[in-house]
């Protein structure tokens, strides 16, 4: 799928990503589900998260909490209250850390409850992307709190490239237990 470049494009990427992931975990089965994230074979698998999350709720929170990033900093800032999308003291190159925080903040939370809170902050976030208008969202700079990129950007970032994101992670996982049953 090509990037958004427009509103409508964004909110349908959104949408049809969400659903492609539902719809992919939903069709997993018992054991798919049950067995615990591993990727420790793959050796291209280096980024952090691949070791993070152990099961879809953990994937399904750092969702849910991107969501609630890009929430709270569209609010704040939609009224004046100027704040960086990252949370203090965080930033580009310290947000590892935040999304371990995420992952242990959620720990007892279960696959549903965690589908739940995606669900309604996928909502809020699709009302706020129609809140805006084409050029609001994809002119760089528009807002002077997005510094030199675009809203759309970051929204695209915690939706359909995050969804996308999520799906592959979920593929992998599934083939890794196939793999196990062969």
């Amino acid at each position: 799928m090509a990037r958004p470049t427009t509103k409508a494009d964004l909110l349908i990427a959104a949408d049809s990503q969400y659903k492609k992931l539902m719809e992919l975990i939903q069709s997993m089965s018992e054991e798919e589900i049950s067995t615990p994230f591993n990727f420790e074979a793959d050796l291209k698998k280096k980024e952090a998260h691949w070791n993070r999350d152990k099961n879809i709720r953990d994937v399904l929170i750092h969702l849910y909490e991107w969501h609630n990033l890009l929430i709270n900093w569209v609010s704040a800032n939609r009224v004046g209250d100027d704040k960086p999308f990252l949370p203090e003291p965080y930033n580009w190159k310290t947000y590892g850390k935040m999304n371990v925080e995420f992952w242990e903040k959620h720990q007892s939370a279960s696959q549903i409850k965690a589908e739940k809170m995606l669900e309604k902050s996928h909502v809020e976030v699709i009302k706020i992307i129609d809140s805006f208008t084409d050029e609001e969202l994809f002119t760089k700079k528009y807002f002077p709190w997005t510094g030199t990129s675009s809203l759309g950007s970051y929204c695209i970032s915690a939706t359909s490239s995050h969804y996308d994101w999520a799906i592959k992670k979920l593929k992998a996982h599934i083939k890794n237990v196939k793999a196990l049953n062969s």
